[in-house]
């Protein structure tokens, strides 16, 4: 089992991308809640994989690839995570961050064309659904909502 210095415990996940239309590899940090039964809460944004921080899981040791490995998700956190690429590059990505963290919202950059950003179970989506319409009707970015709670979802 992979534990980091701060006794959090990495998870791999293995799975398909709809959004990379591949199959995809990504670990993530947890807590353990109870690990005689395998479950784990998510201590941080996916990057990818369809679930959102604080999300529990099951996870269990994985021989082949010697680390934890999710299996299923047990408890919802409510949260939700979308995906933001940078497609105007004369704009800063830190500064399109930060709009959503004004909004509640944080997030996690791979590099200066991507983030990830996390949708807290208590924040109203529509005005941040307009502000990333708003942004890609501009032409600065693009997005994805790999992950979207029963909190965040509109008919």
């Amino acid at each position: 089992m992979t534990q980091t210095k701060d006794n959090s415990i990495k998870i791999l996940f293995r799975f398909f991308s709809n959004v990379l239309d591949e199959w995809t590899v990504e670990t993530m940090l947890a807590d353990t809640v109870d690990a005689e039964k395998g479950f784990y809460k998510l201590d941080s944004i996916p990057f990818y994989a369809p679930v959102a921080s604080d999300d529990i899981v099951f996870a269990e040791y994985d021989d082949t690839e010697e680390i934890l490995k999710y299996r299923n998700t047990v408890e919802s956190s409510g949260n939700s995570t979308v995906q933001v690429v940078l497609i105007d590059t004369t704009k800063e990505i830190n500064t399109i961050r930060d709009k959503f963290k004004d909004m509640g919202c944080i997030s996690e950059k791979l590099n200066d064309r991507y983030f990830a950003m996390e949708i807290p179970v208590d924040k109203d989506y529509i005005p941040i659904k307009f502000k990333l319409i708003e942004l890609e009707d501009a032409g600065i970015i693009s997005y994805a909502e790999p992950w979207l709670s029963q909190n965040h979802c509109y008919d």
